[in-house]
């Protein structure tokens, strides 16, 4: 039998929360309607900053590329990588995401040396 961390209505709201979390560092994402969400996970479609696109598997194992379009397993039965956030794999698949990720946070922590200077 096995391990049910998540149930199939919990895994979209899960979704929904990591998508928030890198939607200004990504052009889209959402969840595919095409493909289905079961107890052990759900699918993302994603297009990354420049332009590529990706269908994402999240599960308890993490985040990996199952597909290099949207609502597209193909690359399911290959051993690609499993990664623990979405950050992770963005972080492994967009240079422009890198970018943009480190932007943000170098303009938080000016902001928060400016309130300590100030």
């Amino acid at each position: 039998m096995s391990e049910q961390v998540l149930d199939q209505n919990t895994w979209p709201k899960e979704a929904e929360a990591a998508i928030n979390d890198i939607k200004k560092h990504v052009k889209t994402a959402c969840i595919s309607t095409a493909l289905k969400n079961t107890n052990q996970c759900v699918y993302l479609n994603l297009t990354t900053l420049e332009d590529l696109n990706y269908c994402i598997e999240m599960s308890a194992a993490g985040f990996r590329v199952v597909g290099r379009k949207y609502d597209d397993t193909n690359l399911a039965t290959i051993e690609n990588m499993n990664y623990e956030t979405p950050y992770a794999l963005l972080n492994s698949i967009s240079q422009k995401y890198r970018e943009s990720f480190g932007g943000e946070l170098m303009n938080k922590l000016l902001d928060l040396a400016k309130k300590t200077d100030g």
